[in-house]
């Protein structure tokens, strides 16, 4: 395709789908970036960009239209506290009073099928980027020992049955033991936390919820995550295989190699 829109939140997702649509032979980028979220340096890579608050659904759909957009990617995220503190337009409040849940994924969910209706189609999240998401196996960083293997694939049973209940995609843990579970703080706290409780040496696994739509919140790990996890006194770090998008890979392996992280994808089998 040649033209294609971005809703840009925050971090270094945009211009790395940025890299992946210009080697696709994408043309055109219409970028749709939030105040006080998208990074200000994006509108010097795309060829047109609208600022908007997070809740002017109608401001986004106007541009997209004006601009020819027939399909767009959600890229970055939103800052929960900005979820939780909306201005919605007109069009945004008739959506959400037909959601029954207000959370990320009923919102995000709810502005795809806005955006349907004027003939704007939202795709994967993970499009154009399908060489950054690890198949099973050692991904970065010093190869696994067969225990922490067992740790991996503990965590990730855990994490999978924490996201089917929809509390949270990553857990830390340790020699067998549950020593944090995300919540709605989000995935730097919880590896805080329970790099704080495991005291070195610590597993963090995040993984996909069940059913999860992948055209918005598909699980990342990029450099910070990484830098994080270290500073945590984590030093393994497990991720969904086909699931996961790596932002920064370069760096990322620098990262592990540097700080000694051992990062890998696993699944039902690794």
């Amino acid at each position: 395709m040649d033209t294609i829109g971005i809703i840009a939140g925050n971090g270094i997702y945009p211009e790395t789908f940025l890299a992946g649509a210009r080697k696709a032979g994408v043309k055109k980028v219409a970028a749709c970036a939030f105040e006080n979220e998208t990074k200000p340096d994006l509108a010097e890579k795309v060829e047109a960009i609208e600022w908007v608050r997070v809740g002017q659904l109608s401001r986004m759909i106007k541009f997209f239209k004006r601009e020819g957009v027939k399909h767009c990617v959600m890229v970055g995220q939103i800052a929960p506290k900005n979820l939780f503190d909306l201005r919605p337009d007109f069009r945004l409040l008739i959506m959400l009073a037909r959601l029954k849940q207000r959370n990320a994924e009923t919102l995000f969910g709810g502005i795809g099928e806005e955006l349907l209706k004027e003939g704007i189609v939202l795709l994967p999240a993970t499009t154009f980027l399908e060489d950054l998401i690890p198949q099973a196996g050692h991904v970065a960083g010093p190869p696994l020992k067969k225990r922490r293997w067992e740790d991996v694939e503990y965590g990730f049973s855990i994490a999978k049955e924490s996201s089917r209940l929809d509390i949270g995609q990553t857990v830390v843990v340790k020699n067998g033991t549950v020593l944090a579970v995300e919540a709605f703080e989000g995935t730097n706290e919880c590896v805080k936390r329970g790099g704080a409780l495991g005291r070195g040496n610590a597993t963090m696994v995040k993984v996909s919820k069940p059913d999860q739509d992948m055209r918005f919140d598909v699980p990342v790990v990029g450099p910070e995550t990484i830098s994080n996890a270290a500073a945590a006194g984590v030093d393994v770090i497990g991720v969904e295989s086909g699931r996961t998008l790596i932002l920064g890979k370069e760096e990322v392996v620098k990262l592990c190699q540097t700080l000694k992280v051992s990062l890998v994808a696993a699944g039902d089998s690794k």
